[in-house]
């Protein structure tokens, strides 16, 4: 994700299947620990119907301000949310984002 015209699509996507967003900081080791736990366990074929955006915030931190206002959630670094019906319905942050609990939430 690199545009802020993206949320426009997302929440649009998000009416027809549940969209996954994942905040990464490239300079937090926290950060880069969730996502490489995530990757390990993250199941394409279960997710299949299941949108997912990868969100660089130190290079685009506009857009990921323009995320927590939008959809009315703290910021977070590392951060997960699912979209559904244009809202969020799940969040999670750090090493509280697990797959199994993404995956009870879709």
């Amino acid at each position: 994700m690199n545009e802020e015209q993206e949320l426009d699509k997302i929440k649009e996507i998000s009416m027809s299947q549940p969209v996954v967003i994942f905040k990464h900081s490239t300079r937090c080791s926290i950060s880069s620990t969730a996502l490489h736990r995530l990757e390990r366990t993250w199941n394409g074929e279960a997710m299949k119907n299941t949108k997912a955006y990868f969100l660089d915030l130190i290079t685009y931190r506009n857009i990921s301000n323009k995320i927590a206002d939008v959809f009315g959630v703290v910021h977070e670094s590392p951060q997960i949310l699912i979209i559904k019906n244009a809202k969020c319905v799940y969040k999670a942050s750090h090493l509280s984002i697990a797959y199994d609990e993404i995956s009870k939430n879709i």
